[in-house]
């Protein structure tokens, strides 16, 4: 199949493309740097053609809610707009666990991101995954307070974002499905000690306080809302491996 990868040079979307071309499939990558600008539309169109499913990866750093959700329409409907047009039967979205009753901040933003593709005229299937490994290092690079680090309480289940790609492969491998089974790690982890664990490995030995987000986005991430539920599928490497493996 020709699958295009919405943010195909990015954190999941790096994964998702090395994944699709290693079983055969042709990849276009939509991304700025390639010369798609999924916020404009400029290149979208060109790019698009001959392709048959699009998995949307395509993310923000931006936790402010209505830029975020501004970031996520825009994208939905220049992806939508070039899809009709090329033919393509089906768009893959990838989500965040437990958002559902929290629309707040970049939750907010993703639960929007989610209703933009369900109006959409293209069939669709969305999967909801934790937060990946990696977020551990974002979390301790933009808790940078001069020399010091601090980190956010969380209770999340990460995921390896290895194995978000192969399930978004797999999906698109597939029917579209709509909401499809969730994804998270196997075990569940403390975000602060994820940070410190991080922070050790690249050889930083300060004190690393941590901090709680204030707000209805602050206490889902403190309260379990981010877990998954005991239906979910659960993926392989746990954190301490992941970090053992870098």
């Amino acid at each position: 199949m020709r699958i295009a990868v919405a943010g195909g040079t990015g954190q999941v979307g790096a994964h998702v493309v090395e994944v699709a071309r290693l079983r055969g499939h042709d990849v276009v990558v939509l991304a700025r740097s390639v010369g798609v600008d999924l916020v404009t539309g400029s290149g979208a169109a060109d790019a698009m053609r001959g392709v048959d499913i699009v998995i949307d990866v395509a993310a923000t750093t931006t936790m402010n809610k209505s830029t975020a959700t501004a970031f996520f329409e825009a994208t939905t409907h220049t992806l939508f707009a070039a899809e009709q047009a090329a033919g393509v039967g089906h768009h893959i979205a990838l989500s965040i666990v437990g958002i559902d009753g929290v629309d707040a901040g970049y939750y907010g933003a993703k639960l929007a991101h989610e209703r933009a593709v369900m109006a959409g005229a293209i069939p669709w299937t969305i999967l909801r995954a934790t937060q990946f490994h990696e977020f551990a290092g974002q979390v301790y690079e933009r808790g940078a307070f001069g020399p010091f680090h601090v980190a956010l309480r969380m209770r999340t289940q990460p995921i390896a974002a290895r194995e978000v790609a192969e399930r978004l492969v797999n999906l698109a491998e597939g029917a579209p499905t709509g909401r499809a089974t969730d994804l998270a790690g196997p075990r569940e982890e403390q975000l602060v000690d994820m940070v410190r664990a991080y922070a050790r490995s690249q050889g930083a030995r300060g004190w690393i306080p941590a901090m709680s987000l204030p707000g209805e986005w602050g206490r889902a991430m403190r309260d379990g809302s981010a877990l998954p539920s005991v239906h979910a599928d659960l993926g392989q490497q746990t954190f301490a491996e992941w970090l053992d493996a870098r």
